[in-house]
């Protein structure tokens, strides 16, 4: 990528987007790293009121007809067709209007059943609202960053526009190849063509190696396994880092495990917190309908920040704007206190379990509401529990974290800390053994502060965390047996990218040969795990729906020619310098290759 003045690191947040930078033209020492700053964006924080924020919310404001003229909504710099208002403005206004605003655009980014290029947000709004696709929302967010930063930093010197710099943009460590490619593609419609995708735990664990600098090595010892629980507004990211040595005796880092993409945070709580205020309403006879229930979880999200904090309230008033005399007449007004938060939260999304305990599947309802794929056991620490007992030894037995570091919004609360450390300590007094703590920079503001380190640790100025894929990739292939009437032919799942795999590198699968169909559209079925680190490039397993392997995508092509009937093809898998992962079809008999793109529709 371009060696720009400024490495900067932006944490595209599903509440919350925050933007570190550091100055590598700054004098500094030899070795010393140069210094980390938050880059403060201006946004509508009230009708024509622009304010300097350490984030942007990651929320989205549609206009309608009349505000697309009107001067309240006007940023400092000059924007084309923008139908959207970002951040803090957006996220109050929506609360009193949900069915103009857009929310965790992040989480639809990765929800593999809907079309996440299709316009479908705001989900459930009024059909005279305009739309936006996930990709287009998270353009959205990422355009409003750069025309911010342009304006104050660029303004003089074209050099000095984002556009220009060297951009490290964080996604979790969950995310799978499809939502990375979507995530690639939102910034590049938003101008930023450059870019390289770090994982957010990873992010958080290096703003603990700048902060802490030198120390670092004195904090933790080979041998150590840190867990970075990473809880934030939409997602649940727990990664394990392994403590080792080089061959020069130096302590070393490697990422060695990754969780599932778990869609339960912040979001859930606040959701939970509304239907509690809600139940107390109806015992007053007061009952709220859909529109007043999506204001009530945003005003119920405010004041858990508030209650959470650690000087905040014992009690704080919340409001829900009445729908008139045929529904509720006038202001809805209702407490929530802090007993009742910690009743509802800790033991409801952080109850205590062994390590042994698994997360409840999903109910047996025939019938469900679409919309984003929240897990069906909000237990955040059950969820912990089957992560952890994931990751073995040679002899099977779970291998504990003896450190953890905490991230994330949810994570700004004492309480909530300090139940999950109870928690991982009860695991180690069963097991023999013992964790700590470590220290956090900031929980909202770490990740981006940590990507823009991990940008000078890429010119070779810090130290780098050795991680490579973060789950490994299956294609799907059918078993060589005779046709059985009435029966599918079953299919095996060849290993094509194995956990690990290292940015920049690729690797080709020689064993089996393929024909690939010229003249008509053919499909490749993808899946993926992340609890397979073991498997290698080649591997077929069987009876792979029963071995921690899920359907991912799919990927289809058709190649033009008719004479040529089938081409005997190997497969070549890279994962890009960037982050992503590409597949290729090579032929057999001469040097033409042929990419498959992944498919981000849902299948049907």
């Amino acid at each position: 990528m371009k060696e720009g003045r400024y490495i900067v690191g932006i944490d595209l947040g599903t509440t919350n987007c925050v933007v570190a930078y550091s100055d590598m033209q700054t004098e500094r020492a030899p070795r010393e790293m140069a210094k980390i700053n938050i880059f403060r964006v201006p946004q509508l924080t009230g009708p024509g009121v622009v304010e300097l924020r350490d984030s942007l919310p990651s929320f989205l404001y549609v206009k309608e007809g009349h505000e697309d003229d009107s001067n309240s909504l006007v940023l400092p710099w000059p924007e084309e067709d923008a139908i959207t208002v970002a951040g803090e403005f957006a996220r109050e206004r929506g609360a009193e209007v949900p069915h103009k605003l857009i929310s965790s655009a992040k989480s639809w980014l990765c929800n593999a059943a809907v079309d996440r290029e299709t316009p479908i947000l705001p989900w459930n709004t009024t059909k005279d609202i305009e739309r936006l696709s996930p990709v287009q929302a998270s353009c959205a967010l990422l355009r409003h960053i750069k025309n911010a930063w342009n304006h104050e930093m660029g303004e003089d010197d074209p050099d000095l526009c984002l556009e220009n710099q060297s951009i490290y943009l964080t996604v979790p460590a969950s995310f799978d190849a499809v939502a990375r490619e979507l995530t690639v593609k939102a910034a590049q419609l938003a101008g930023l063509n450059d870019i390289v995708l770090i994982e957010e735990p990873q992010s958080a664990f290096y703003a603990w190696i700048d902060k802490a600098g030198d120390d670092w090595r004195d904090q933790v010892e080979k041998g150590d396994l840190v867990l970075v629980c990473d809880i934030g507004g939409g997602t649940s990211d727990f990664s394990l880092i392994e403590v080792d040595e080089d061959e020069d005796g130096l302590l070393s880092l490697e990422r060695v495990a990754v969780g599932n993409h778990l869609l339960v945070g912040g979001d859930n709580l606040d959701l939970t917190l509304s239907y509690f205020l809600a139940a107390q309403l109806r015992e007053k006879k007061q009952k709220l309908d859909d529109w007043q229930m999506r204001g009530l979880v945003h005003s119920c999200r405010k004041a858990k920040e508030s209650l959470f904090s650690s000087d905040g309230p014992d009690e704080y008033p919340v409001t829900v704007l009445g729908r008139g005399s045929g529904l509720i007449a006038g202001t809805i007004k209702v407490s929530l206190k802090l007993e009742d938060i910690q009743q509802v939260v800790l033991d409801g999304f952080f109850p205590k379990c062994s390590l042994d305990d698994k997360p409840a599947k999903s109910s047996a309802a025939g019938m469900k509401e679409f919309g984003l794929l929240y897990e069906a056991d909000p237990g955040i620490t059950r969820h912990l529990a089957q992560f952890i007992s994931s990751h073995t030894d040679v002899q099977g037995n779970p291998r504990l974290p003896t450190a953890v570091v905490f991230n994330g919004g949810v994570m700004k609360s004492p309480m909530i800390r300090e139940r999950i450390l109870d928690v991982l300590k009860q695991w180690h007094t069963t097991a023999g053994g013992e964790i700590r703590q470590i220290n956090a920079v900031d929980f909202d503001l770490s990740v981006a502060w940590g990507a823009s380190y991990y940008g000078q640790a890429a010119r070779g100025e810090g130290i780098k965390i050795r991680g490579g894929l973060g789950m490994s990739y299956y294609m799907a292939i059918e078993a060589a047996m005779p046709a059985i009437p009435g029966l599918a032919m079953p299919t095996r799942a060849l290993c094509i990218a194995p956990f690990g795999m290292e940015d920049g590198s690729q690797a080709e699968s020689k064993d089996r040969l393929f024909n690939l169909v010229v003249g008509e559209k053919v499909t490749f079925d993808i899946m993926s795990s992340p609890n397979r680190p073991d498997d290698q490039l080649g591997d077929v397993i069987d009876n792979w729906e029963d071995m921690g392997i899920i359907e991912l995508t799919s990927i289809e092509t058709e190649l033009e020619g008719t004479d040529e009937g089938f081409i005997p093809v190997t497969f070549e898998v890279k994962v890009t310098e960037i982050g992503t992962l590409e597949f290729w079809a090579c032929s057999r008999d001469d040097d033409r290759k042929w990419r498959l793109e992944l498919n981000v529709r849902p299948k049907v």
